[in-house]
């Protein structure tokens, strides 16, 4: 068992949420490898940004492990308490891939959104591998 920490930072909120998917990728393999061949949609709600960032993490590691997946590319839209977007990627290829690990789940562990005095947003959790 392990843990790795992922951070998303965008000059929007929803690019913050973007860039801690891809680095939850990049925790598996070389995102720039994955062909961003299929879009499959993903939905959640949540009470607040930070659990809904650990849903989001967490719908993308359920379609990467029963689609068989990996995703390159993130498209993050906000409604008020709930996100629709989509997740581009192709279906694993061990040899071309390389994966390193399996990521398990989003955690609650260090989970936080901010916007700092320099106006960048940043999405980050602990993600159990």
């Amino acid at each position: 068992m392990a843990d790795i920490g992922v951070r998303g930072i965008g000059a929007t909120r929803a690019q913050a949420f973007e860039q801690a998917a891809l680095a939850m990728t990049a925790v598996i393999t070389d995102p720039a490898g994955v062909a961003a061949r299929e879009a499959v949609p993903i939905e959640c709600e949540a009470p607040d940004d930070e659990l809904l960032l650990a849903d989001w993490l967490n719908a993308l590691v359920y379609e990467m492990s029963t689609r068989k997946m990996l995703f390159s590319r993130f498209v993050v839209r906000f409604a008020g308490t709930r996100l629709a977007g989509e997740a581009w990627g192709e279906r694993v290829d061990p040899i071309r891939h390389h994966p390193a690990v399996e990521v398990k789940g989003a955690t609650y562990t260090e989970l936080k959104i901010s916007q700092p005095e320099d106006g960048m947003w940043v999405a980050q959790c602990v993600v159990d591998v």
